[in-house]
């Protein structure tokens, strides 16, 4: 049982058997560091049923459990809080119960309904940017986290290959491209492909100010510019399955697909499943003609469908163009009823995507609950802040965004010339400097991203970020390595048996262990906030207070081999649950750096 769960007990006992009252339950928080004691009761709430003083109400209750409760050794109050110290051997057994865990913290799979999420969800007329980092990042580090916590996991993009903006590059393509391939060229499919983009966007500014200059207003310009209207005329002729058009359609996507490939396998991260806008994009109207017959949508004059939600407090939304065609939402309804029928386990999903559609999900989560379906109410919009840079705002048409892969060479490069400046090095062989540069860049990446709340915007700094001081990747990454070190150096006999150890533990000792014991908690908690974020700071706490207890207690010069060999398994412990937090961040560490 854990410790809050028996004093808890103990609590109400005291309470009843004090004050004749029952407590439903019982308030705890972590005792602060000014005052001593490991967990601290909230007396305040006690107050609805035991009416007092709640000093001294405190008071009471603290001389019952020290009377009465063998872990309990010590406690003082101060006004409506009562901290309690715990007794040296609850910790360390505790710590006896986790030391040979290799994958402590980790829950069993539960036996309960999956989850999906979808992450990423680019579109195919430009390659990954910085923005899709972050995307990709949580999305990621989320399944994993939802695995560690005992979820299920199947892990899902859409791709969004159709549309105008595709029919752009196709163009572009078609008119500059002098029939270049990415073999050809030399350039992975997906920035081949962006390049056209911009092309695009470059030839149609040029026909707007020409237009502008014979007299027509910009507005006009930008309706009547020729490649723009040539574009919409492409992308009629892909709706009605011209067949140069597809297969033009066809080859562009595949470049990009095989580049958007390699960048996932750059920055670690997979799917299990994709689906494809190109062949969802139609699902959802039977379900518009369903939900008119039961009344969720109503029809108007002019043939468009919609579903008022104004008792929801929200607005009219429309699901069906007054010409039958489907919008997004219609899709968005098709596709949520589809991965079900794909993943019949599946009880709930996860959307990672920018705070921009906020208003979206929360329309469309509601639709779906009106439809009927009873997994609706496990929904949930990963909503997460933009990605800005010191130098500003990025712009895919403008070509002025911060390309995925030449951010992870850039993050690399800079690792590599921070790493040069501290001179740790020497022995390494290049392979192995290029591999750890690699690690430490896309740790402190990663770390970077992670580690603020999803709903705050970043401003990413990636000089900032490898830093090996302060709350950074490359930090924490270093501080595992020493642990390796010491292990390497330690030479503990292999019959030293840490259960016999007579202990008083040493106060740093003794906050290492309650760090540790917080691990399974934080993941549990991450998971139900789908917060990365908690993750990656209880592995900086932990950091901290191995540093600490490195800088205040000798761990290869104990004075005796069972007080050694206690010290280094806790070392070892620390290093294995870095190693654990770290690999559901999605971020490596290295055995030396």
């Amino acid at each position: 049982m854990k410790l809050q769960e028996t004093l808890e007990l103990h609590v109400k006992a005291a309470i009843k058997t004090l004050f004749q009252s029952e407590l439903e339950s019982v308030e705890f928080q972590v005792t602060r560091k000014e005052f001593a004691g490991d967990i601290t009761v909230v007396v305040f709430p006690m107050l609805r049923v035991v009416k007092g003083n709640p000093a001294v109400i405190g008071e009471r209750v603290g001389q019952y459990l020290l009377d009465n409760v063998e872990l309990v050794k010590g406690y003082n109050v101060v006004k409506g809080f009562l901290n309690i110290e715990i007794d040296d051997s609850y910790y360390l057994d505790f710590f006896l119960g986790i030391k040979d865990k290799e994958n402590y913290g980790l829950a069993e799979l539960k036996d309960d309904k999956a989850v999906m999420v979808e992450y990423s969800s680019p579109n195919t007329n430009k390659p990954l940017h910085l923005g899709h980092v972050r995307n990709v990042l949580l999305g990621y580090s989320v399944s994993e986290i939802l695995k560690a916590s005992g979820k299920n996991v199947y892990k899902a993009q859409i791709i969004n290959d159709r549309g105008i903006h595709i029919c752009k590059s196709m163009l572009a393509w078609e008119r500059f491209g002098n029939g270049e391939t990415p073999e050809s060229t030399g350039l992975k499919g997906d920035k081949l492909v962006g390049n056209y983009y911009v092309k695009f966007n470059q030839a149609y500014k040029a026909e707007i100010s020409e237009l502008v200059a014979q007299g027509q207003s910009e507005e006009e310009a930008k309706k009547n510019a020729p490649i723009l209207l040539d574009a919409q005329e492409m992308l009629r002729q892909w709706e009605a399955g011209n067949e140069e058009v597809v297969s033009l359609w066809k080859k562009m996507n595949q470049w990009v697909y095989d580049g958007f490939e390699v960048t996932y396998k750059n920055i670690g991260v997979d799917f299990d499943t994709y689906y494809y806008e190109s062949d969802t994009y139609l699902l959802g109207k039977e379900f518009v003609t369903e939900g008119l017959k039961t009344g969720v949508f109503i029809k108007k004059e002019d043939g468009s469908v919609w579903c008022d939600l104004a008792e929801d407090g929200l607005d009219e939304k429309i699901v069906l163009r007054s010409d039958g065609t489907a919008v997004y939402m219609t899709q968005d309804i098709g596709t949520a009823i589809q991965r079900i029928k794909d993943y019949p386990d599946v009880g709930g999903m996860v959307y990672t995507v920018g705070n921009e559609q906020d208003y979206h999900f929360k329309v469309l989560f509601l639709i779906l609950k009106k439809l009927g379906f009873d997994w609706a109410k496990n929904l949930f919009h990963l909503s997460y802040g933009m990605v800005d840079l010191p130098s500003g705002k990025m712009k895919s048409r403008e070509g002025t965004v911060v390309d995925a892969d030449d951010l992870i060479r850039e993050m690399a490069d800079t690792a590599e010339e921070i790493s040069k400046e501290l001179g740790k090095l020497e022995d390494y062989s290049e392979d192995e400097k290029k591999a750890l540069y690699k690690t430490i860049g896309l740790g402190a990446l990663k770390y970077y991203i992670l580690k603020v709340d999803p709903k705050k915007r970043i401003l990413f700094d990636p000089k900032e970020s490898i830093d090996f001081q302060g709350n950074t990747g490359p930090f924490i990454q270093y501080t595992y390595a020493r642990i390796q070190s010491i292990l390497r150096k330690a030479e503990v006999k292999d019959n030293v048996t840490l259960s016999a150890v007579e202990v008083s533990l040493h106060e740093k000792e003794k906050q290492l262990i309650k760090q540790l014991e917080l691990f399974p908690e934080v993941i549990q908690s991450s998971a139900e906030q789908h917060s990365p974020a908690l993750i990656a700071n209880y592995t900086y706490d932990l950091v901290k207070d191995f540093n600490s207890f490195y800088q205040n207690v000798s761990i290869l010069g104990a004075n005796t081999d069972e007080e050694k060999g206690f010290r280094v398994a806790l070392s070892k412990s620390v290093s294995r649950t870095i190693k654990n937090a770290f690999s559901i961040l999605g971020i490596e560490v290295p055995e030396r750096m």
